[in-house]
C-alpha cells in the first residue's frame, strides 16, 4: 500500500527564488531545526542538483533516522524531485512543483506544490503505522517546512 498527499503554499518571490530555497540544504537544515536533522553525506550544505544524493540524519518519534536521497527529476525553475535511495522507508519520492501566480500590478508569487508518496516498511505492521501516525507526521513536518520557506521568502522581499 501507498499513502499519498499533496500540499499547496503562496509564496512571495519569483517561481526562481522558491525553487533555489526548496531545494537548499541548508533552507532545509532551518526549517527542521527542531527535529535535530543533520546533513552528513553526498551535498551537506547549498544548492542540491540534479543526480546528487543527501545524506540526513534526525530523531522522529524518539528513534534515530538515517535516509539518503538522489534528485531524480530536475526542470528548473517548474519542478524537482527526491526520492529515497536507502533509510527507513519502503519507497520514498518528494515531488517539488512551482508554478507563477498572476498578481496584477504586484510583487511576484509563487505556488508551490508538494507532492508526497510514500510506503512504510514492516508489511502489516507498517501499514498501520503508515495510516495511524506517518502520514500525519510528514504531512506536519512538510507544512512546518512551508511555514519556514513562506518566512524565509517574505523577508527577502
Amino acid at each position: 500500500m501507498t499513502a499519498h498527499f499533496r500540499l499547496r503554499t503562496e509564496l512571495a518571490g519569483t517561481m526562481q527564488q522558491a525553487f533555489d530555497l526548496s531545494r537548499s540544504i541548508d533552507a532545509h537544515l532551518g526549517s527542521m531545526a527542531d527535529t535535530g536533522e543533520r546533513a552528513v553525506g553526498g551535498v551537506t550544505s547549498g544548492l542540491i542538483g540534479p543526480g546528487e544524493t543527501v545524506t540526513w540524519r534526525a530523531r522522529h518519534f524518539g528513534v534515530p533516522w538515517t535516509m539518503t536521497s538522489r534528485i531524480t527529476a530536475f526542470e528548473e525553475p517548474h519542478r524537482f524531485a527526491d526520492e529515497q535511495v536507502s533509510g527507513p522507508f519502503r519507497t520514498f519520492r518528494h515531488v517539488h512543483l512551482f508554478e507563477p501566480l498572476e498578481r496584477p500590478m504586484g510583487t511576484a508569487r509563487t505556488i508551490m506544490l508538494d507532492d508526497v508518496t510514500f510506503s512504510a516498511p514492516f508489511g502489516p505492521l507498517g501499514l498501520v503505522v503508515e495510516h495511524v501516525a506517518l502520514t500525519r507526521h510528514l504531512r506536519r513536518l512538510i507544512e512546518s517546512r512551508n511555514r519556514w520557506l513562506a518566512e524565509a521568502l517574505r523577508q527577502a522581499q
